[in-house]
């Protein structure tokens, strides 16, 4: 069984809220920006959501977009 992140179940605070904006606006990999702020991936996508952050990696191009 795997172990539960050290702030499993405790609500995001406004701190959190802001180191969440600032590695994605570093575009940082969602699984360490989980490991960053000790929640789960599934966590951050949720709160990324509710807050209006994109999680979408800004240095890739759009899929299906080659050119023939």
């Amino acid at each position: 069984m795997a172990r539960t992140p050290k702030n499993h179940g405790e609500s995001w605070t406004k701190a959190d809220d802001k180191q969440l904006k600032t590695l994605v606006r570093q575009n940082t990999p969602t699984r360490l920006i989980a490991s960053k702020l000790g929640r789960t991936e599934g966590a951050v996508y949720q709160h990324a959501s509710a807050i209006g952050a994109s999680l979408r990696p800004t240095n890739q191009s759009p899929y299906n977009r080659r050119k023939k």
